[in-house]
């Protein structure tokens, strides 16, 4: 299922997948419009059985041919949202690292994945929804409206995923809404069921606990869909996550990049 989203992106894309003839490795490289400099290398695997023969480094030097004949000066090894498997590369994954620092690439960023546990019992969910009625707030599905909204404010990559969001089965979308005006939105399942995000909320309603019931209404949602977990992707701020619904760090990325 990932391959075939990754295989799908957005308007403006131009994408590359590579691979072994034997079909011991392969590579995605991707570019989009908005930075027609800027190529990414989304994802690159070889076989545990091929490893030691310099395939990756192979597939790497491929990816990189392939993105400088698209117009690409720079080549990132990491996520190009919002159409992603991972933001960058697992600090667990020590050979990919290490192809990245033998291959040129410097750490250009890192980021991280949260994990809410979804057994866990939301204390005080009931509360907060009914301060927010208490205001004025209403907590509704999100609308045709919702992604211009959110384009707006936050621009294409965010507006794409509430689309996404919206019209997959196994994912969806909550706006916060007063007065006829959108204060915020939540989303899940834009890239994965059972990925969190994104999420943000208008400035003028910053304060107002609109994020954190918005956030459970989508988890509630996941747990409803059997999931016992829910990863929240490319996270931050880590300590709303963490004070809202004891979300923990679980993997960290480092993302790497080289001027071709």
């Amino acid at each position: 299922m990932l391959a075939d989203r990754l295989g799908a992106p957005p308007p403006g894309r131009a994408v590359a997948w590579l691979a072994v003839d034997d079909g011991s490795g392969l590579a995605l490289a991707s570019i989009n419009a908005g930075d027609p400099t800027l190529g990414h290398v989304e994802m690159l695997a070889v076989r545990p059985e091929a490893r030691r023969r310099g395939l990756g480094t192979a597939l790497l030097r491929a990816a990189e041919e392939r993105l400088a004949a698209l117009g690409a000066e720079r080549v990132r090894l990491g996520g190009n949202p919002p159409c992603y498997a991972w933001p960058g590369i697992d600090v667990r994954y020590t050979p990919a690292i290490c192809l990245a620092q033998r291959s040129g690439y410097s750490q250009s960023d890192t980021a991280c994945n949260m994990t809410a546990d979804l057994t866990l019992p939301s204390d005080g969910e009931a509360v907060d929804e009914a301060r927010l009625a208490a205001a004025g707030v209403k907590v509704l599905p999100a609308g045709d409206d919702t992604a211009g909204w959110v384009r707006a404010i936050w621009g294409d990559v965010w507006a794409y995923e509430v689309d996404q969001a919206r019209d997959r089965a196994d994912a969806g979308c909550y706006v916060a809404v007063r007065d006829g005006e959108i204060l915020g939105f939540a989303s899940y399942g834009a890239n994965r069921p059972s990925w969190f995000g994104p999420m943000g909320t208008a400035p003028a309603a910053e304060g107002l606990g609109v994020g954190r019931v918005l956030l459970r209404r989508c988890l509630a949602d996941q747990r409803a869909g059997g999931h016992a977990t829910a990863q929240i992707g490319w996270a931050g701020p880590i300590g709303f996550y963490a004070k809202a619904v004891s979300a923990r760090i679980e993997r960290i990325f480092w993302i790497y990049t080289k001027s071709l």
